[in-house]
């Protein structure tokens, strides 16, 4: 007996503005970078549109998979020129890490990544050390993410995996764009570990507990009132992670363009959203070119 085709999935609406979307949340978790801005310069009309959501009584809550804590993001933030009044506060993947690298207080770690990400660290107890004595690897990022490339570290991560060292990826991101180049993260690097058997722990998007960690502050922000999954709105450009991690969350998604998925010229259509998003179970609701109201 012939059985009748499944029916294709929706067409993921394009939209110009954000503002239909408005009235059906009351929270907003929003990535950073490639929503907010490119790593050099901000993007002024996601900026507006954040605001005017929190003039309207909505709660912003930028989520990033940066490796480091919240106060050093808003520092960043602040130096590239996002405005404060944008956000109500930042999670970040380092704050999520940091749980996960105080199991190891009082014993020797090895850091794969660049000085800028030393804050990570500050008041957990753990001794950075070199691979030799190391009980574990923490992993923020390339020590170079300019000029160096996951296969970069081959011989380091052969060296790692003999002798069983696991682990801990504080940024799961393996690409960002940072104007208009494609750089990698310390996510590349962790796939690159576990493609040799290693062993890779992950702290931030898609992964279930920085959206727990979201969940209280949002209440925390909103007077001890929690916000239901289903009135949360996730905007990002991370297919794997923004994307991903919402719909594994139970949390609608907006997914906005950048040259992580999308090569230079590509025509964000009907199209390029259905190759991007073939076998999602829960996909985003609508996709944009840029958030902007």
């Amino acid at each position: 007996m012939d059985h009748p085709a499944a029916a294709a999935p929706a067409a993921i609406p394009l939209l110009s503005s954000i503002a239909p979307l408005i009235a059906t949340a009351d929270a907003w978790l929003v990535d950073i970078w490639g929503v907010m801005h490119n790593g050099v310069s901000p993007f002024m009309g996601a900026c507006d549109a954040c605001r005017r959501f929190r003039d309207g009584g909505g709660t912003v809550l930028l989520l990033s998979n940066a490796p480091r804590p919240a106060a050093s993001v808003v520092t960043q933030l602040r130096r590239i020129g996002v405005p404060d009044a944008a956000y109500d506060r930042v999670l970040s993947s380092g704050d999520a890490a940091r749980s996960m690298i105080a199991a190891y207080a009082g014993r020797p770690v090895f850091h794969l990544g660049p000085e800028r990400d030393l804050p990570l660290f500050e008041g957990l107890g753990v001794e950075l050390s070199q691979l030799p004595v190391a009980e574990a690897v923490i992993c923020t990022g390339l020590y170079d993410d300019e000029t160096e490339t996951p296969e970069t570290y081959a011989g380091l991560l052969d060296a790692m995996r003999a002798t069983g060292l696991a682990m801990v990826c504080a940024n799961p991101d393996l690409k960002v764009e940072r104007g208009g180049r494609i750089v990698w993260c310390a996510g590349g690097v962790a796939a690159a570990y576990e493609a040799l058997g290693g062993a890779v722990s992950y702290a931030g998007k898609p992964h279930a507990p920085v959206y727990g960690m979201a969940d209280a502050i949002i209440a925390e922000l909103r007077g001890g009132k929690a916000v239901g999954r289903d009135r949360v709105l996730a905007i990002g450009d991370g297919v794997k992670t923004d994307i991903k991690g919402a719909s594994d969350a139970g949390i609608r998604s907006v997914y906005i363009a950048s040259g992580v998925h999308l090569e230079p010229g590509t025509t964000l259509d009907g199209a390029a959203l259905a190759r991007l998003f073939d076998g999602f179970v829960m996909r985003p609701v609508a996709a944009m070119q840029e958030l902007r109201l």
